[in-house]
C-alpha cells in the first residue's frame, strides 16, 4: 500500500533547502513539505535549550501537516535537539550530522578533514566526534573544526559568490589551508550556496562535502526500509516561512529552480506549546 503523505523538512532559514533539493533528487515521486524558521534564524548563535524548544516547535509544526518522516536539515537542531526529536516523534527523523561525518571519512586520502560550521555545532563537538568515530580505522586522522558564522547572513542575503564573501572565507577557511586539509565538510546546511567561493579559496583540490547527498540516501533507504514509498502520484511541493514569504521565495528561488518555491505561506510556530516534551 502506497503512503502518499509528504516528508517534512525544517531548517533555521533557506539552507535546508540544499538538503531538499538532493531529496527531490533521490526520490522525485515524494512529496515535500519545507519550513524555513527564517523569523528566528539564525539558529547557531542560540543557547542549547532555546535551539531544542525551536526544534520542537519545528517538529510538531510538520507534525500538524501530516507528514511521514521529519528531516532535520540544519546542523546546528541536528546536534542539539535530534536525539529529544527522535524519542518523542512517531514517525522517522532523519539528522544531518552523522550522514556527512561518513562522506568525509570516504573522501580523504590524507586524513585531514576540516569541517566549518555555526558556532553552536563547533562548540558542542558533536560533529568531530562523528568524524572520529566513522574513520576510527584511519590512522592519525586529524579534524580541524572552524566556526564561520557570518557565512550563514552571507547566504540569507543571497551574497553567495561576490567579493565580501570571497574575504569572509580568505579570514575563516586561514587554519583549514594552513593545516593542509583535503576535504572540508559544509557542516552548515546554508554552506552549500557558498560553495563556489569556498572552493575558489581552499583550491581545486579539496574536496567539499555537501551533507545534503547523504541524507537523501537515507531518506531514500529508510522509505524503502519501512515501507512507505509514495505511488509518485499527484506529487506536491509545500513551502513555508516564519517571516516574510515574498523575501523567502527571492533569495530560495535562482537556487531551487525549476519555478520553485512558490506559493510560500507565512506561519508563527513560536506560540507552539512544547512543555509536555521537555
Amino acid at each position: 500500500m502506497a503512503d502518499n503523505r509528504p516528508i517534512g523538512v525544517f531548517d533555521s532559514g533557506i539552507g535546508g533547502l540544499t538538503v531538499l533539493r538532493e531529496i527531490i533528487a533521490a526520490v522525485p515521486g515524494e512529496s515535500t513539505i519545507y519550513f524555513g524558521d527564517d523569523g528566528r534564524s539564525p539558529y547557531g548563535t542560540k543557547s542549547h535549550e532555546t535551539i531544542i524548544k525551536y526544534s520542537l516547535q519545528d517538529m510538531l509544526f510538520l507534525k500538524e501537516q501530516d507528514v511521514k518522516m521529519i528531516v532535520i536539515a540544519c546542523n546546528t537542531a541536528s546536534t542539539h535537539a535530534y536525539e529529544t526529536l527522535a524519542s518523542v516523534c512517531d514517525v522517522p527523523v532523519v539528522e544531518v550530522v552523522v550522514p556527512g561525518a561518513r562522506a568525509a571519512v570516504e573522501a580523504t586520502s590524507n586524513g585531514r578533514i576540516g569541517i566549518i560550521a555555526t558556532r553552536a555545532t563547533i562548540s558542542s563537538g558533536v560533529y568531530e566526534s562523528a568524524v572520529l568515530k566513522a574513520g576510527e580505522n584511519i590512522d592519525g586522522l586529524k579534524v580541524i573544526s572552524q566556526a564561520c558564522p557570518l557565512f550563514v547572513s552571507l547566504a540569507e542575503e543571497g551574497w553567495w559568490d561576490n567579493e565580501v564573501a570571497y574575504l569572509t572565507a580568505c579570514d575563516y577557511l586561514k587554519p583549514l589551508k594552513e593545516a593542509g586539509v583535503d576535504t572540508v565538510v559544509l557542516a552548515c546546511t546554508h554552506y552549500p550556496l557558498l560553495a563556489p567561493v569556498i572552493s575558489r579559496v581552499m583550491g581545486p583540490s579539496v574536496k567539499l562535502i555537501n551533507s545534503g547527498v547523504a541524507v537523501a540516501g537515507v531518506v531514500k533507504s529508510i522509505l524503502s526500509e519501512n515501507k512507505i514509498e509514495s505511488d509518485g502520484k499527484d506529487v506536491t511541493r509545500s513551502f513555508f516561512t516564519s517571516d516574510d514569504p515574498k523575501l523567502f521565495e527571492q533569495v530560495a528561488a535562482p537556487f531551487l529552480g525549476r519555478g520553485l518555491p512558490s506559493g510560500t505561506r507565512r506561519v508563527q510556530v513560536d506560540n507552539i506549546d512544547v512543555k509536555g516534551f521537555l
